[in-house]
Parts: C-alpha cells; sequence; structure tokens
C-alpha cells in the first residue's frame, strides 16, 4: 500500500480526535441531572461558540499573549544561540552551559513565575506585555535551543573544518564559514519546537495573574463563570495559534535549508 499523504494523514487524525472528544462528551461528561454544565462540551457547541462570538472578538486576548510569546521568543533563543555559539569558541565552557540549561529545563515553572512575579514587580510591564510571562516564555525555548544548536554545530564535517584550519582560519571562522551552514537545519528545527512552547510559557506567566489581559487571565475569568463553552473554544483558538507559528517557521525552514528534504534550488 501506498503511504498516505501528510495531508490526508493529518486530516484523519483531526477527525479522530473530535470522535473522540465528542465520545467523551456525549458519554462520560454528560451534565448532571438538574444542571445543564458540563466540563466538557460537545464540539458542535464549542464550534458554534466560536462561530457566533466571531473571530475578532476573540483577537484582543491573543493580541497580547502572541506579543508576549514573540519577545519571549526572541530573547530566549537569541541567548541560547549565543551561548552555544561560546561553547565552540570555548570548549571548556560546554559543561557548564549544558548543565545551566538542564537546570532551567528541570526548573518547577510555577515556583519560578512566583519567584518572577516579585523579582520582576508583579504585573510590571514592558510596553502593553507582562515582564512575567516574557520572561517565562524566553525560559520556555531556552534549553530546547540551546541543546538543538550544540547538536547542530557538532554535525559540522571534520574534514572540512580541517581545511579552513589548514589556510589559517580560526574557531570564529570555522563557525561562520561552516558550523553555521551545517548546524541549519537542526537550528532550525529547535526554534520550530520552540514556537508552541514560547505560547504556552506567555500563557503560563498571564495564569498567574502577572497581567489584566491575555489568554491566561481571560481562561481564570472564564472558569470561574463556568463559561466551559468558551474556555474550550479559547483552548482551540491557542491551539490553533501555536501550530499556525509551528507551520510558519517549518515553512521557513524548508526555504532555508532545501538539502534537508532533498529538494533543488534553482539557480
Amino acid at each position: 500500500m501506498r503511504a498516505l499523504p501528510r495531508w490526508a494523514a493529518g486530516v484523519i487524525g483531526l477527525a479522530a480526535l473530535i470522535g473522540a472528544w465528542w465520545l467523551f462528551s456525549a458519554t462520560i461528561f454528560i451534565p448532571a441531572e438538574g444542571t445543564t454544565f458540563t466540563p466538557v462540551p460537545s464540539p458542535w457547541t464549542v464550534f458554534a461558540t466560536i462561530f457566533s462570538d466571531g473571530i475578532a472578538a476573540y483577537w484582543p486576548v491573543f493580541q497580547v499573549t502572541i506579543g508576549e510569546a514573540l519577545v519571549g521568543f526572541a530573547w530566549g533563543n537569541a541567548i541560547a544561540l549565543l551561548l552555544a555559539s561560546v561553547v565552540l569558541l570555548l570548549p571548556k565552557a560546554e559543561t557548564v552551559i549544558t548543565q545551566i540549561a538542564v537546570v532551567s529545563y528541570c526548573l518547577p515553572v510555577v515556583a519560578v513565575g512566583g519567584i518572577a512575579i516579585v523579582v520582576l514587580g508583579g504585573a510590571k510591564r514592558v510596553g502593553d506585555l507582562s515582564a512575567t510571562a516574557v520572561f517565562l516564555a524566553a525560559l520556555a525555548v531556552f534549553f530546547t535551543t540551546v541543546v538543538g544548536a550544540l547538536l547542530g554545530f557538532k554535525a559540522a564535517d571534520r574534514a572540512t573544518l580541517d581545511v579552513v584550519r589548514v589556510y589559517g582560519g580560526t574557531r570564529f571562522t570555522q563557525l561562520r564559514k561552516v558550523r553555521l551552514i551545517a548546524a541549519a537545519p537542526a537550528i532550525l528545527t529547535a526554534l520550530q519546537i520552540a514556537v508552541p512552547s514560547a505560547f504556552l510559557g506567555a500563557i503560563l506567566g498571564e495564569y498567574m495573574g502577572a497581567i489584566d489581559r491575555g489568554v491566561g487571565i481571560t481562561l481564570i475569568k472564564l472558569q470561574g463563570d463556568l463559561d466551559s463553552p468558551r474556555v474550550w473554544a479559547v483552548f482551540l483558538l491557542t491551539a490553533a495559534v501555536a501550530l499556525l507559528g509551528y507551520g510558519l517557521v517549518g515553512l521557513v525552514a524548508r526555504l532555508v535549508t532545501p538539502w534537508v528534504s532533498g529538494r533543488t534550488v534553482a539557480a
């Protein structure tokens, strides 16, 4: 049998998820007697809620969170790539930087968020954005990008590195001429994975009360109102935004590194 196209596999997977969602909402999470509330409304109820509210009603909520995720994404990845580059120029620093990355990944986000709120001044903002949400977004992407960049830098061909060294090239020349090109696929893959992580980190920062707008605080308000259809509507839109960002970075990766997929670039 021929393999299914990727889009067909995606459609089948989505249909299976929606079917399982509907099954649970219709069997396990049915409203209690005498009430209409259910923690898991049917897919059709959630889709109807989004359609009746309109996407424009949710945009002001997501605009803030997307901004925080983008700023955190930029800062976290910039620091990660800088430290990974330092490891190549100073190999003895690899152990320390790797340990820092592992520790940042193992820290409990809830505890770190609470400390960040105190250190950064509660609801202190960067423009219209929460400093705590930006910090957690940056923290969420740091480990992935450091590890991805280090693995990519080490994938450089040893013979090519030797040629650069024979011709008098320094470690910085090797980094610029060889290692960056060899590491591009791994770095772009790490950046692609970091997109949903940054968005989740920003939401967690908002969820801890670091701002009065955004997806996180909106979820708290909707949960307090027992408005489960809109809670799930925000869930779905959150997943859609994260998948969109993931797909956009993946598209950039395919355009920048066509040799990974076996494609050629027109001269």
